[in-house]
């Protein structure tokens, strides 16, 4: 199953699985894209299921209009308000949360996005045009230190201030406001690339992920979607980069173990105080066919925590 618009839907199967979908329970994805996992989710349904669905994206928002389904409710907004979306629904506790991280496949695609260095547009790369900065706007402000933390913290960009310096040195010369002005940019900063991948692959990933504050939209979600699990209902999260990995590994690592316990304590097993979840399955990444098919998934890594009684 895809999820439309030529998305193919990364660990579909695998997280489906993760999730434990019971039929009459409310399920929320938190990343409803072109709907490849919303679907699935609302074919494990009966009809007293529920699925809300929520993106920051638009467009991603009016591609589930196609979904006739009175069990499905589409919302837009930023994960990171999953507890007022709740309240705002009523809806007092859910039996899984599904985060499928990062950019999707339409978003790079379609050229006026500003995701991708292979089309030319206007470098804006918000998942929201209705909200925030375009990037083209905060590169012709931000000083040179900054962009080179933004392209080394987030891209994990070893030539990160050689690209801020070129960056700076190009808007001296007039803005820099295309995708393919840019990475001409990056390319010629960068002195080595990494076999199979354009030289500005990381620095674009890092200003993707400053100007939509991924990581701190991920850092916010996930304790809000551990509290609104019903006990046994799971968190499931799906990461394309270490960076995100890292946030989902510290959390459910955090999570599953007892809190405020000195490491050094002598204390019984019946003495511990009960951890608020468990690791619900091992760190699951796309099999060799599935990569074959979407060399996109190859990176991937899914996660999942179980919420204790």
């Amino acid at each position: 199953m895809n999820g439309g618009a030529g998305h193919l839907t990364v660990l579909l199967d695998e997280a489906i699985e993760a999730l434990a979908v019971r039929p009459d329970r409310t399920y929320v994805d938190c990343t409803f894209g072109r709907g490849g996992h919303s679907r699935a989710i609302l074919a494990r349904l009966c009809p007293t299921g529920r699925l809300i669905a929520l993106d920051r994206d638009a467009q991603a928002i009016a591609a589930g209009r196609e979904i006739v389904d009175m069990r499905l409710t589409l919302i837009h907004a930023p994960f990171s308000r999953l507890s007022e979306v709740l309240r705002g629904l009523s809806v007092r506790s859910v039996a899984g949360v599904l985060l499928d991280l990062g950019v999707s496949t339409p978003q790079l695609d379609e050229g006026q996005r500003g995701f991708s260095f292979r089309i030319d547009a206007p470098l804006d790369m918000r998942m929201d045009p209705s909200q925030g900065e375009p990037l083209a706007d905060w590169l012709a402000r931000a000083s040179e230190k900054e962009i080179a933390r933004v392209v080394r913290d987030y891209g994990e960009e070893r030539f990160a201030h050689a690209v801020a310096k070129a960056i700076v040195a190009a808007r001296d010369r007039g803005p820099v406001a295309t995708t393919r002005q840019l990475a001409a940019i990056v390319e010629k900063a960068v002195r080595t690339r990494e076999p199979g991948r354009h030289p500005a692959t990381r620095t674009f990933q890092a200003l993707r992920i400053h100007t939509n504050r991924e990581l701190e939209e991920l850092s916010l979600v996930l304790p809000q979607a551990l509290e609104a699990l019903e006990a046994g209902g799971r968190v499931v999260a799906i990461s394309f980069h270490s960076l995100e990995d890292r946030i989902v590994k510290r959390f459910m690592r955090e999570a599953s173990q007892p809190a405020g316990v000195p490491a050094k304590l002598p204390l019984r097993a019946s003495e511990m105080p009960q951890p608020r979840a468990r690791l619900a399955c091992k760190a699951t990444k796309p099999g060799a066919r599935e990569i074959a098919r979407n060399p996109r998934a190859r990176s991937a890594v899914m996660r999942a925590i179980e919420k204790l009684r």
